[in-house]
């Protein structure tokens, strides 16, 4: 039986909402998920950032046994490959949110986390039989990781065709070189392999046709792990996200996914849906935010110029601007969910892209104003404020950034203006028959 009220993870209108949306079966899974993080990995985040070795040596050579524990839970209550059970996009974004609220930790430890949920996805979708069986099965059952290598080092990535990584065929092998960075995964001891996604027909007069998508095992001659990247100074091991060369790297043609020149088009069907789940955790980022700042500011020892914090008009506003504007991201990022489920996600393009934009700068600003109540424990390693801060951040760069989605909604709005010009000129010759009919009457 559910000890923590649904409500107490998500604001009670949005529940409202969507409640009559949710199957029997997902609101089952729903409270367990939600008693699954408030009991056992929110109490757990210390203790898994604890056990990660100092030694530079070992910081990514080392599983961590608290996430380790923690899967083995998650499996035994049922609570393992959210993305995959028979969850609508809808259901399964509320439960992104809850997850959320404790960054990746949740995620991983019921095998939702990314990359991996989009790898998945593609194999489930585009991998061959073969394929599945060797790569899907595995990151199924949580026994590896894997990386997604776009991203590249030197090249405007936000543009998908701008790609240079080169994939060639030579005889019943594919030849990699490239030099990708941003990798996230890579350089986990768990990692097995890469999906990396390159040009494999450069010439060809269609833009979209120019790349391919080939599996990688991590462990192949060539591929080297030039260093694991920074985020605002840290380095999120044991993950992390990888700088990487492949040089003269050789892999069987049959390592090749759904067939030459399908690339483009699997980068577009792993990112739409995984674009909303990010958005969600997101979310939840904030909400956890915001709670940690309304504890912070109704804690008695807190006080300036004799007035507890809440007392300050300043910090009233904080919070009502910070519920408000992520009650309204949402209800957006839900709508796009729910537009996924009925039109696909390239029906729902815009939804997914307005959230997009939306949702990592309003998150990026409920942890900000945390923060600021906090003063320069904000700053500092002792709340997680200053890691979510940075996470936001980054996601209004990963996935694409935020300008590449405004230009394309933009883009999309101007296709309405010739019938808006019609409309109006339609009105105006209403409008001017309408008067003169008055004026005759008169």
């Amino acid at each position: 039986m559910a000890t923590h009220p649904v409500t107490e993870f998500i604001s009670p209108s949005a529940w409202a909402l969507v409640e009559d949306k949710f199957s029997p079966f997902a609101k089952e899974t729903l409270a367990k998920l939600v008693d699954f993080v408030q009991t056992e990995v929110v109490p757990a985040q210390k203790a898994y950032h604890e056990v990660i070795p100092t030694d530079p040596s070992k910081r990514w050579t080392t599983a961590n046994p608290v996430i380790k524990d923690l899967k083995r839970k998650a499996r035994k209550l049922g609570l393992w490959n959210l993305f995959g059970v028979p969850l609508t996009n809808l259901e399964y974004a509320v439960m992104a949110e809850v997850m959320g609220r404790t960054g990746t930790l949740a995620s991983e430890a019921t095998n939702c986390s990314a990359p991996d949920t989009g790898n998945m996805e593609v194999l489930a979708r585009y991998g061959s039989p073969e394929q599945q069986k060797k790569w899907l099965i595995p990151l199924l059952n949580g026994e590896i990781r894997s990386a997604f290598a776009m991203t590249e080092y030197g090249t405007a990535s936000s543009d998908a065709t701008n790609v240079s990584t080169s994939i060639r065929v030579e005889g019943d092998e594919i030849v990699i070189n490239g030099h990708k960075w941003w990798i996230s995964g890579a350089g986990d001891v768990r990692c097995a392999f890469h999906i990396v996604v390159g040009k494999s027909d450069p010439t060809n007069p269609n833009k979209h046709l120019q790349q391919s998508a080939i599996l990688v095992p991590a462990n192949t001659p060539g591929v080297k792990v030039i260093r694991n990247m920074h985020v605002f100074g840290y380095d999120d091991a044991p993950e992390g996200h990888a700088e990487i060369v492949y040089t003269n790297v050789r892999v069987p043609v049959s390592n090749v996914i759904a067939g030459w020149g399908r690339g483009f088009e699997i980068l577009q069907g792993r990112l739409g849906p995984g674009r909303i789940h990010h958005c969600m955790r997101a979310i939840g980022i904030a909400q956890g935010a915001l709670d940690i700042m309304i504890q912070r500011v109704t804690n008695p020892d807190r006080k300036t110029f004799g007035k507890a914090l809440y007392e300050h008009g300043t910090i009233i506003a904080d919070i009502a601007r910070s519920r408000a504007e992520l009650d309204g991201a949402r209800l957006l990022v839900l709508s796009a969910a729910h537009q996924i489920d009925k039109v696909k996600a390239k029906g729902a393009f815009k939804d997914i892209g307005m959230a997009k934009f939306i949702v990592p700068t309003v998150a990026l600003g409920v942890v900000d104003r945390a923060m600021q109540s906090h003063g320069a424990e904000g700053l500092s390693q002792d709340t997680t404020l200053a890691k979510s801060w940075s996470w936001m951040r980054v996601l209004r760069i990963a996935d694409g950034p935020d300008e590449v989605h405004i230009q394309q909604i933009g883009k999309e709005e101007l296709k309405r203006a010739p019938a808006l010009h019609r409309r109006t000129a339609e009105t105006k010759e209403r409008e001017a028959k309408i008067d003169a009919q008055w004026k005759t009457a008169l």
